[in-house]
């Protein structure tokens, strides 16, 4: 006679205590939040947006890299070029833009700190305007330099040339030059940081939610983010 089987019960999943489910959102939002703020000053050193100008007499291509210190690349030549049409020189772009980019990037930094750790849940969103406002401002203050270059030309330049405005993303033509642009490694680097912080927001106000202060809660987190309330031990 056969021994019928053993029926053993399904094992069921381990249940998190609020304590350690805190504990662990906390530590995956103070994650996300240091890695973009790191993002945020890594992208500080790297150029966000590369312009390439191609002609017959430049085969190999001329390139400016615009970055939040400044335009590099083959400016000069470029600026010789720009001479003929009536352009102004690159140097006269983004000056205040230039001189303030450290300090922007140290602020927004700053606020997204103050804004993921510090804030209560009334303002604990507001992380995300630094975060989203450093890439979205460089690629509003380039449009807005770009067409105003390319619409305040001098009419006593040596050549006549029509007012025009440069593509920003993608391939155009300008002249006899033809012309492709596109985001680069600081810009990329800011967008995931952004992202991040994006993510941050979102899972701290899974946090206050279940925090046993959150109807007490106001414009600051007395917990400071990373201290689990003694009323959820």
């Amino acid at each position: 006679m056969s021994t019928p089987l053993a029926v053993t019960a399904p094992r069921s999943a381990p249940v998190l205590h609020p304590q350690a489910w805190l504990r662990k959102r906390r530590v995956v939002v103070l994650g996300c939040t240091l890695l973009g703020v790191l993002l945020f000053a890594a992208s500080y050193a790297f150029p966000y947006w590369e312009f390439k100008l191609v002609a017959p007499q430049y085969p190999k291509g001329l390139l400016l890299h615009i970055s939040l210190t400044g335009i590099t690349g083959d400016v000069s030549e470029i600026d010789i070029l720009n001479h003929y049409i009536g352009m102004r020189t690159m140097s006269d772009a983004a000056s205040l833009e230039k001189a303030m980019g450290g300090y922007l990037v140290t602020l927004a930094a700053l606020s997204i700190l103050v804004g993921l750790v510090a804030a209560g849940k009334r303002l604990g969103w507001l992380g995300l305007i630094p975060a989203l406002g450093l890439p979205i401002g460089f690629i509003l203050d380039v449009v807005y330099w770009m067409y105003t270059f390319g619409h305040t030309l001098h009419e006593d330049a040596p050549l006549h040339f029509e007012p025009f405005m440069p593509v920003i993303v993608g391939a155009g033509t300008i002249g006899q030059f033809h012309t492709t642009a596109y985001p680069t490694w600081g810009f990329w680097m800011s967008i995931a940081g952004a992202l991040l912080v994006s993510v941050a927001v979102m899972m701290r106000k899974s946090i206050c939610d279940a925090c046993p202060s959150h109807a007490a809660c106001g414009k600051h987190c007395t917990h400071l983010l990373v201290v689990v309330p003694k009323d959820a031990e």
